[in-house]
């Protein structure tokens, strides 16, 4: 259910643009702008998304949590995670996360 909605927003995404393209992340499925990932399914099942390191996470009214995939290293700065349950936040913030890469 999760990945199939991750795939949907993908297929979407892709078929905006050329230069946006299926790829790989942490060896998960991702989604890329001129071979640069933006966002990403996690093993989680959680979107993950680059928005950068000065995103506001309180601008959407709602918590989502810094990417943090390691035991013993610090989270990826600038990447957040959103689980299925907040899905409704995954198409908005693939396009904040796209438009933030093509600058």
């Amino acid at each position: 259910m999760e990945e199939e909605y991750f795939n949907k927003i993908r297929n979407q995404l892709c078929g905006k643009d050329p230069f946006i393209q299926p790829g790989k992340m942490m060896s998960s499925e991702a989604i890329a702008y001129e071979k640069k990932v933006f966002a990403f399914f996690s093993r989680k099942k959680k979107m993950v998304f680059k928005l950068g390191k000065s995103f506001n996470t309180n601008s959407l009214g709602q918590e989502i949590q810094v990417f943090n995939p390691f035991k013993n290293r610090a989270p990826l700065n600038g990447w957040f995670e959103v689980p299925y349950s907040k899905k409704e936040l995954w198409i908005p913030l693939a396009e904040k996360a796209l438009k933030k890469i093509k600058t």
